[in-house]
């Protein structure tokens, strides 16, 4: 089995310092998760894009993350509701090119994979509009969920050693819900599916 280089702890647990992580294939939010109520955000090391926790980060499993459904009235979607899965966490706007880029390629990875006990969660973030959001998710045939935050405020929940500042970002997270895998960038299904099945065979 393939091994994956773990991050150095103390580049892993960086922390108060804003994310300076410019991609050219990627949105960025600026500091607009601190100011929602973020406290610290991520600091990719040596500027890397694709960065791997192995064994999964103990130190990385995640708060509470929950919020409003995008797509259904008075509903709340939470990590929580998929306990004992591997979750891809997947943070998307519908005004972000490379978020419409991508997702064919995370809906593809998603029905591939979510008969291996693989479940994956969307958070919504900076469309003001929830209708915006609704048509996104139709219009792409996204077959998971997502959370709608468009304060980012969820966000929180990720913690100082996550991006909070990067759109598209996504998570590959254990079936304890630690992290995995960390993508700063938009995806492709040959980039995202190796990781998710390596991850979901794991005990």
């Amino acid at each position: 089995m393939r091994r994956f280089a773990a991050v150095p702890r103390a580049l892993a647990g960086v922390t108060a310092v804003l994310a300076t992580v410019a991609l050219v294939a990627a949105c960025g939010t600026g500091s607009d998760a601190v100011a929602q109520g973020g406290t610290f955000d991520f600091v990719s090391p040596g500027g890397k894009t694709e960065i791997f926790y192995d064994p999964p980060s103990s130190r990385g499993t995640l708060g509470e993350l929950s919020g409003p459904d995008v797509m259904v009235d008075g509903q709340t979607t939470s990590l929580a509701d998929f306990t004992g899965k591997v979750v891809v966490v997947n943070l998307w706007g519908q005004w972000c090119g490379p978020c419409r880029g991508e997702a064919d390629a995370l809906e593809t990875v998603y029905e591939n994979t979510k008969d291996q006990g693989v479940a994956f969660l969307g958070i919504n973030v900076k469309d003001y509009q929830q209708q915006k959001a609704q048509d996104f998710i139709v219009n792409n045939k996204v077959g998971y969920p997502s959370i709608y935050d468009p304060s980012m405020r969820t966000l929180t929940a990720l913690g100082g050693n996550f991006p909070t500042s990067v759109i598209p970002s996504t998570l590959v997270l254990d079936r304890e819900h630690r992290v995995a895998a960390v993508f700063l960038k938009a995806l492709l299904a040959e980039d995202l599916q190796p990781v998710v099945e390596r991850v979901a065979r794991e005990q």
